[in-house]
């Protein structure tokens, strides 16, 4: 089955994509060379498991356009599209309190380009603060492999900047500042929710 992004390049999966998270799969400290994505939904699935938050990446929109029907009762998917998705990648509840964040990363080791964002995503984002929701994103350094959150009025601050002809990126120096780091832990991989906690008071 073929699979194509927004932009028509052919989407090849990388081989720890095809990794599913099982039972018997044990939570380790390893595995430093894991994704951002990899990394959060693991730490999601630790949240969940023990009761702590539910939270879950949303799927990426699917068009398809050929379908092999041969059987009567059966269908094959031969050709699909990734469609780009309209808000943030991930958003669920804790204490009752709706959260919504979006997850991107970077080889630069100075600063974070804008353009790893889109318009309806930061749209969205005000939208959720508009709401009361807790909204941030996770940004992660790979060369250090340092990760940040960053609250989302921040990046929308950033966006604004960028808008009225400044500069097109976050300097590192101005996530460390107005952003708080993660350091990478064991159970959970990336313990976001401690910074909900000691933002919103939520303990």
């Amino acid at each position: 089955m073929n699979f194509h992004y927004p932009n028509g390049r052919r989407y090849t999966p990388s081989p720890n994509s095809a990794k599913k998270l099982t039972p018997e799969k044990k939570w380790t400290y390893s595995n430093r060379g894991m994704t951002l994505e990899e990394d959060i939904n693991e730490t999601n699935e630790f949240y969940l498991e023990h009761g702590i938050a539910t939270i879950h990446k949303k799927p990426t929109p699917v068009q398809i356009v050929q379908v092999d029907y041969p059987k009567r009762s059966a269908a094959v998917i031969k050709e699909a599209y990734f469609k780009q998705a309209s808000t943030t990648d991930y958003n669920g509840v804790y204490k009752g309190r709706y959260i919504d964040f979006e997850a991107k990363e970077t080889q630069n080791t100075t600063s974070f380009p804008l353009k790893n964002f889109h318009e309806h995503q930061v749209k969205h984002m005000e939208k959720v603060l508009a709401q009361q929701g807790i909204c941030f994103v996770l940004l992660r350094f790979s060369a250090t492999e340092e990760v940040f959150l960053l609250e989302a009025h921040y990046l929308l601050s950033y966006w604004e900047r960028m808008k009225a002809g400044g500069r097109k990126s976050i300097t590192k120096g101005e996530i460390e500042m107005h952003g708080h780091h993660i350091p990478l832990g064991f159970q959970p991989r990336i313990d976001y929710i401690k910074i909900i906690d000691y933002l919103y008071t939520l303990k």
